[in-house]
C-alpha cells in the first residue's frame, strides 16, 4: 500500500529545492497510493496537485488548500464528490474514469464559485439520460465540461427540462447503488474465499497432503519408507512450485472480472504478491561473496586495495617514519573510517572495504597518527619506524661514556680544532685593531692640472693617459 510521506513529497520538490511547506506544484501521479493524507498540513500553498492514476477511495484532507486552482484524479476509485468547499480557487477539477454513480453529489461544488472546467467522462455518471443537462444546470459557474463549452442556449434549454431530467438522474442513480451494494457483496465474499484457500495452503500436514483420519488415510510405514527412498531433489521441488506460480498467474489474468474498485485492488495485491516473491527469489539466487583474505594461513601480510583509492607510500628519512597518503573521498564522512596501524602492516577500512598494505619495515602503532585533510579528504598515517636494535654484550657504564664521548668527537671535528687553537697562546690573543690599516699611509694630494708624465712607483704597469681627465 502506498502512502502519502514527508520523504516523498521532499523527492517530488526538487523543483523547490526539496523545500515542501512553500511548495506550490506537486505531481504524486503512479505512486498506488490509497489515501489522501498530510498533504493540507505539510503544503498549504499548493496550487497544482497531480495524483492521477492512484488507487484513492476518498477525496478527503484537502479543504484547507485554500490556493488550490487546479486538481487532477483521474484514475482513482472515487465514487462520490465531496469535501472540496475549502478550496476556494479551484478553477479546474479533473475525475476522468473514476467511479463517480451519485450525480446528484455535483452539487458539493456550488460553493466553488471559481470552478470554470469539469472533467468527470469515464464514469458511470456519465452514462446516465440527462447527465450533461443536469451537471449544467447545478454548476452555473461551470464554462467547459468534459473539455466541451458550454453555450448559452444550451445553458436555459437544459435549464427548461430540468425538472424532468432530475427525476430521471435519480432513478438511475437508485438503480447504480443497489448494483453497487451486490458487487460488494460479491468482491467480499470473493476475498473470504481466498483467504480461506490461502490458509490451508498456508498450513498443509506433516507430508504436505491433508488427512481426515490419521489412522486410515495416511500412508504406512511401508509406504513412507519407499516415498523417502525416492526424494525429490530441490531443484525439482522449485520447477515444481514455479509451474504452479505461472498457473496461476495465467488463471488470475485470464478470469473474468467487472471493472470496479474492488477489482483493482484485487489486481494490485496480485502484482504486489508477485513483485515480493520475484525479489525473494532474486536474493536466493544471489551469489554471497566469501570474506576477503587479508592474511593467509602462513601469516602472510597481502596488499589489499578493494576501495580502490590512489595511495602514496614514502620513506621519510629525516624523521625516521613511513607516510601513507590516501585519497579518500572528499566528502564522505570521517565515521565511516578506521584505521589501524600494525607493526608489519597497516589496515585501512572505507565504508567497510579493506585497504591493506604490508610495511618493509617494522613500526610502532602506539606513536603512529592519522589525520585527515579539511580540503582534499585525504588521509594521512605517519608511522615512526622501530629504532636499531643493539646487539653487542652488555658494557659498563664507563665504557658507554667514553664511546658517547669519542663518537662525539669524531662527529665534530671542527669543535676539536677549535680545541687546539685554545691551547696555543699566541693564536689566541687578541688581535691588534691598529695593524689592521697598512703602516705606509698616502696622503690624498689633490691631482693638479699638468698631467703627469711618470707612473706611479705603486703601479709599474701604470700609464698615464694625457687625454684622460684628472680624478677629483
Amino acid at each position: 500500500m502506498g502512502r502519502i510521506t514527508e520523504d516523498l513529497i521532499r523527492r517530488n520538490a526538487e523543483h523547490n529545492d526539496c523545500v515542501i511547506f512553500s511548495l506550490e506544484e506537486l505531481s504524486l501521479h503512479q505512486q498506488e497510493i490509497e489515501r489522501l493524507e498530510h498533504i493540507d498540513k505539510w503544503c498549504r500553498d499548493l496550487k497544482i496537485l497531480y495524483l492521477q492514476n492512484n488507487l484513492i477511495g476518498k477525496i478527503e484532507n484537502v479543504s484547507k488548500l485554500k490556493k488550490l486552482e487546479y486538481l487532477n484524479l483521474a484514475l482513482n476509485n472515487i465514487e462520490r464528490i465531496e469535501n472540496l468547499e475549502g478550496c476556494e480557487w479551484l478553477t479546474k477539477l479533473d475525475l476522468t474514469v473514476n467511479f463517480i454513480g451519485e450525480l446528484s453529489s455535483v452539487k458539493t461544488l456550488t460553493h466553488n464559485i471559481h470552478l470554470k472546467e469539469l472533467f468527470l467522462m469515464g464514469n458511470p455518471c456519465a452514462d446516465f439520460d440527462g447527465y450533461r443537462q443536469f451537471v449544467v444546470v447545478t454548476l452555473q459557474q461551470l464554462k467547459w465540461l468534459d473539455g466541451k463549452e458550454i453555450e448559452r442556449s444550451e445553458r436555459i434549454q437544459a435549464l427548461q427540462n430540468y425538472a424532468s431530467v432530475e427525476q430521471q438522474i435519480r432513478e438511475q442513480e437508485k438503480a447504480y447503488c443497489l448494483r453497487r451494494a451486490k458487487e460488494k457483496e460479491e468482491a467480499q465474499r470473493k476475498l473470504e474465499e481466498e483467504n480461506e484457500s490461502e490458509d490451508k495452503k498456508s498450513s498443509p500436514g506433516f507430508d504436505g497432503h491433508w488427512y481426515t483420519d490419521i489412522h486410515t488415510a495416511c500412508p504406512s510405514a511401508t509406504e513412507n519408507q519407499d516415498y523417502l527412498q525416492v526424494p525429490e531433489t530441490q531443484e525439482e521441488q522449485h520447477n515444481t512450485k514455479e509451474s504452479d506460480d505461472i498457473e496461476d498467474d495465467l488463471a488470475f489474468w485470464n478470469k473474468p472480472s467487472l471493472f470496479t474498485p474492488e477489482s483493482r485492488l484485487e489486481t494490485l495485491r496480485h502484482m504486489e504478491k508477485q513483485r515480493k516473491a520475484q525479489d525473494k527469489l532474486s536474493e536466493k539466487k544471489k551469489k554471497v561473496k566469501p570474506p576477503r583474505t587479508l592474511i593467509t594461513e602462513d601469516g602472510k601480510v597481502l596488499n589489499v586495495n578493494e576501495a580502490k583509492l590512489d595511495f602514496s607510500l614514502k620513506d621519510d628519512e629525516k624523521h625516521n617514519q613511513i607516510i601513507l597518503d590516501l585519497a579518500v573521498y572528499r566528502y564522505m564522512d570521517t565515521s565511516l573510517i578506521e584505521v589501524d596501524v600494525q607493526p608489519t602492516y597497516v589496515r585501512v577500512m572505507v565504508k567497510g572495504k579493506p585497504f591493506q598494505l604490508a610495511l618493509s619495515t617494522e613500526v610502532q602503532p602506539d606513536r603512529s597518527s592519522a589525520k585527515r585533510s579539511q580540503t582534499t579528504g585525504h588521509l594521512l598515517i605517519c608511522m615512526p619506524k622501530v629504532g636499531e636494535m643493539i646487539t653487542g654484550g652488555q658494557r659498563t657504564p664507563t665504557s658507554v661514556k667514553t664511546t658517547s664521548t669519542s663518537s662525539r668527537e669524531q662527529t665534530n671535528p671542527r669543535r676539536k680544532q677549535i680545541e687546539r687553537l685554545e691551547v696555543d697562546p699566541s693564536k689566541h690573543s687578541c688581535p691588534d685593531v691598529s695593524t689592521i690599516v697598512q703602516e705606509k699611509r698616502h696622503k690624498p694630494k689633490r691631482m693638479e692640472s699638468q698631467p703627469r708624465d711618470e707612473p706611479s712607483e705603486e703601479d709599474p704597469d701604470f700609464e698615464d693617459n694625457p687625454e684622460v681627465p684628472p680624478l677629483i
